[in-house]
């Protein structure tokens, strides 16, 4: 396996990759690093949480170091399109990682926080703008910004993009930028079909097109269970699992917001160390509890979809789907959010009569069968509710705060 010292990178990139803890690449940036710091457009194709983020960032911090282009107010010289605010807020956060030692500066303007704020910062000198494409037109459109002085363009989660309707906002965005012969072109994509392609030949400079393991859907280092279990028995039987499960940091996925919110009360009122996010939460609070997820002095957390993309925290040990998805896609998503950067993982989804019926669609898009696990009958037994219970909820209590006291320390 290629290591990062093979690229001759700068000082302060090398720095950055150092804090990250990053020592040797994942297979699709080994394949598009030595084309990306050749100047060369990227078209990239990998399966979720393997490592695309560091696979355009690094060349995009090297493009703009050796550039001798000065930065000008309102005139960012990089860009790069999220489709959803976590996403664009988890860039962010790497960009200030791996490029904490760069002296690049950077922001992230998004939906739903800070407007006035966001659009002052915009008028200052910004080197990198990472951002969604509604607050991006936006202030567009004000005259806040200009796209004139764009030297590296990077389109993140392409496939998400049109899945959400933004292929329109995309293109107003993308004709307003320099020519693709006078930038770098960089789009990645979990999928690469004739869509995504069609955008990136209108768009890019005869770009190359990577696919690592396409016909592989899910990361190798993750081990899938699913349970059948019946809807009244599925809080008892999780409880089980964060029991028996040895876990680090479990992220717990609900179909809806209302049944995201009576799962975390339920975990609450158990003593575990639990939150939510999902569509409803304000920004605000949402980014303070996925930072605390992060730093994990929160070991639990429960949401629905809007955190199955965009959300990149390392060890996380498991993934639990309390309810099972709807879509196939879904699945994939959710389930890359844990064994992430050749880490191992484990995924547990848990079937019950309402949603099962989609568990077939999901292993024909996955391609294999589910490994079926069986708990022990005694869990589910009304009369051994009392001291069975009680010692597996005390065991839990124990487990979920030493595990936070583990991570804060």
């Amino acid at each position: 396996m290629k290591t990062f010292d093979a690229f001759s990178l700068p000082e302060s990139i090398c720095k950055g990759i150092e804090a990250a803890g990053f020592t040797r690449c994942t297979p699709i940036q080994a394949e598009t690093l030595p084309l990306a710091l050749a100047a060369k457009d990227v078209a990239g194709q990998a399966q979720t949480g393997s490592g695309k983020t560091a696979a355009f960032l690094i060349p995009l911090f090297v493009r703009l170091l050796t550039s001798k282009r000065p930065t000008l107010p309102g005139a960012p010289r990089a860009l790069i399109l999220a489709p959803t605010r976590e996403l664009a807020v988890q860039i962010l956060w790497d960009v200030e990682l791996l490029g904490g030692f760069t002296g690049l500066t950077r922001l992230a303007v998004y939906g739903g926080v800070d407007y006035q704020k966001q659009r002052d910062a915009l008028q200052q000198n910004v080197d990198i703008l990472i951002g969604t494409p509604g607050r991006l037109i936006d202030y567009l459109k004000q005259g806040v910004y200009e796209l004139s002085q764009v030297e590296v363009l990077v389109v993140d989660e392409a496939d998400r993009m049109f899945d959400m309707g933004f292929i329109k906002d995309l293109r107003f965005l993308l004709r307003r930028l320099p020519p693709y012969h006078k930038r770098q072109s960089l789009l990645f994509s979990a999928t690469l079909s004739f869509r995504e392609m069609e955008l990136s030949y209108e768009f890019m400079n005869n770009p190359t097109k990577v696919a690592i393991s396409p016909e592989q859907v899910t990361v190798d280092k993750v081990e899938h269970v699913l349970f059948h279990v019946e809807k009244q028995e599925k809080f008892r039987l999780l409880r089980w699992l964060l029991h028996h499960e040895s876990w680090q940091r479990i992220l717990i996925f609900s179909n809806t917001r209302q049944g995201a919110e009576r799962l975390t009360a339920k975990l609450v009122r158990c003593g575990l160390m639990a939150d939510l996010i999902s569509g409803s939460i304000d920004q605000r609070k949402r980014l303070r509890i996925i930072a605390q997820f992060k730093a994990g002095t929160l070991p639990i957390l429960v949401a629905t979809d809007v955190a199955s993309r965009g959300l990149h925290v390392e060890a996380v040990s498991h993934v639990i789907n309390y309810d099972l998805p709807q879509d196939p896609e879904d699945y994939v998503h959710r389930i890359g959010r844990t064994a992430r950067a050749g880490a191992a993982g484990k995924a547990i989804s848990l079937a019950d009569e309402e949603y099962v019926l989609s568990l077939d669609a999901i292993e024909r898009y996955i391609g294999f069968k589910i490994p079926v696990q069986w708990p022990d009958e005694s869990i589910f037994a009304q009369g051994s509710g009392a001291g069975a219970a009680a010692a597996s909820h005390d065991n839990s209590v124990r487990h979920g705060r030493k595990a936070a006291e583990t991570k804060a320390v």
